[in-house]
């Protein structure tokens, strides 16, 4: 998420000429959307991230149902 927090925000300060990012090349900011784009479509499936976050969801959901029926 942070990554894509920073695109947009060098996105937005290079459009509207913002101080030092008025003379910064587009192709530093296609760069790292090049590397949040590998980010998301191979490194974070090759470590296992995005099945864990949802492991991790659906125990959280797990845990709150079988404490709302003891309760």
């Amino acid at each position: 998420m942070p990554l894509i927090i920073i695109i947009a925000l060098l996105s937005i300060l290079r459009y509207f000429e913002i101080g030092p990012f008025a003379n910064l090349s587009w192709w530093w900011i296609v760069g790292v959307m090049a590397i949040a784009f590998l980010w998301f479509e191979f490194i974070e499936k090759a470590l296992g991230l995005d099945k864990r976050k949802a492991h991790d969801e659906s125990e959280k959901a797990r845990k709150d149902r079988v404490k709302k029926n003891f309760k």
